[in-house]
């Protein structure tokens, strides 16, 4: 839903739309700003990870598990909430995650890789093939078992530390390999949040479902009328946020829903920045000649307002709210969620777990899925393979998407409340994903030495 192109009240001067492919030149920039961005917070969600394994298997474990098991409770009289500390995290923090998931999908959608629905095909064929291949091959070792509801963790994909690989990989690498695993990683998004608000939300409460579906017209009407005090949506969306975790379908959707409801384009068009910029300065000059600081002072307010109002909403929150995604949200969600205990386990039993191997199979097995329902959408001309893209980067990229990580580590929270059909869960996460950036990365980097010989 686009934002009506409409000049900021206090100048009043006449906008023209910016052309198509400005806009589309300057949407490249986020892009390129977010992939650069990522492999810094991956590592510290790495560094997280490592150290939940290590805290929990130390002799002072006790204190990690009693520390995530901690109650906070919020009582506001209409409205109260009780909670653990990992439930708030996932919950609630990572609500603010998936809030930066939904903006990522508008900005992809409205100017991005999936605006062309000939252009978003390719991307859109794979990821459903790297979403429906792993859950069948789970679904072939658990279906009627204890384990069958884990079918849809290895379906997700970790954009962070697939992006972060594929840098390591080295420049070698085609920019369009690198655009490519953005559009298949954000298309997984959307399907990994459809299968949560679909296949795992409890047991609905219809009055909060209602109480969420006015404050969601309440946000849709403030958009309509021109609202921009962030103070404002921010108050309106946590109220929304809050109904959504009463109403029993789970909180990230929430932040998803917000995300994509944000308007993709700036309420003034940049094209005519330059131009509203050298009148106001002109404004300022003679403000400044005839000794009026007073109005020189107010113009200088006027440009601060033109220059906010030249920036997509969308993409001024995701500059904001990415660092504390990256290097605070993920870290705590790593954090909370990777520790699990390796000593009481039966290697033995653990081995032969239908959910490991399910989960193991399914990651591993993601190329399998891609390079299927690429070839169908080539074969079939429903799209053809971006310029540079060559079947081995493919296959490369493939098992860089079987890192499962975050949403699947998040998923397998949603699937399992017995704490042992979890903790196969959580190691098959961990062990797949890692092999898969190992082996991803070993195959791009010879895919790419291949493709470079054959230039020469």
């Amino acid at each position: 839903m686009a934002a009506k192109q409409v000049p900021p009240r206090s100048h009043g001067f006449r906008v023209a739309r910016a052309p198509r492919s400005y806009v589309m030149r300057e949407a490249l920039l986020p892009l390129q700003r977010f992939i650069h961005s990522e492999t810094a917070g991956a590592v510290l969600l790495f560094a997280a990870a490592v150290l939940a394994l290590a805290w929990a298997n130390s002799p002072w474990s006790t204190t990690y598990f009693r520390l995530w098991q901690q109650t906070l409770s919020i009582d506001l009289g209409v409205f109260a909430l009780t909670k653990d500390l990992r439930h708030w995290i996932n919950d609630g923090l990572m609500a603010l995650s998936f809030f930066l998931v939904g903006l990522e999908i508008k900005r992809e959608l409205v100017h991005g890789e999936l605006s062309d629905a000939r252009q978003a095909a390719l991307p859109g064929f794979a990821a459903l093939g790297g979403m429906v291949g792993p859950a069948l091959l789970y679904l072939a070792l658990n279906a009627g078992g204890e384990g069958e509801r884990g079918w849809g963790i290895p379906m997700a994909t970790d954009i962070a530390f697939a992006l972060a690989v594929l840098a390591l990989a080295g420049p070698r690498i085609p920019s369009s390999a690198r655009v490519f695993l953005l559009a298949l990683a954000i298309a997984d998004d959307i399907g990994a949040i459809l299968v949560i608000a679909l296949f795992y939300t409890q047991e609905l409460a219809v009055g909060s479902l209602a109480i969420s579906c006015v404050l969601l017209a309440v946000i849709v009407i403030m958009r309509r009328m021109g609202a921009r005090n962030a103070l404002a949506y921010a108050v309106v969306g946590t109220m929304f946020w809050a109904a959504v975790l009463k109403s029993g379908v789970h909180a990230t959707i929430a932040g998803v829903v917000l995300g994509i409801l944000t308007p993709a384009n700036p309420p003034f068009a940049r094209s005519r920045f330059v131009e509203s910029a050298e009148l106001l300065v002109d404004r300022i000059r003679k403000a400044e000649a005839e000794g009026n600081r007073a109005a020189a002072e107010a113009v200088l307010g006027q440009f601060e307002e033109l220059s906010s109002a030249t920036e997509a909403p969308v993409e001024r929150l995701e500059r904001k709210v990415h660092p504390w995604i990256s290097y605070l949200v993920l870290p705590l969600f790593g954090l909370a969620n990777t520790g699990v205990s390796l000593g009481g386990q039966q290697w033995g039993e653990l081995l032969r777990s239908p959910v490991l191997i399910g989960i193991a199979i399914g990651l591993m097995g993601k190329p399998l899925g891609i390079l299927a329902f690429t070839w169908a959408a080539v074969r079939f001309k429903v799209s053809k393979l971006p310029p540079e893209l060559t079947w081995q980067l493919l296959g490369g990229l493939g098992l860089l998407a079987g890192i499962g990580f975050t949403v699947s580590l998040f998923i397998a929270g949603l699937a399992f409340e017995e704490q042992r059909l979890l903790s196969q869960s959580k190691i098959a996460i961990l062990a797949a994903s890692l092999m898969a950036g190992l082996f991803g990365f070993l195959f791009l980097r010879r895919a790419a030495g291949t493709r470079q010989s054959a230039r020469r």
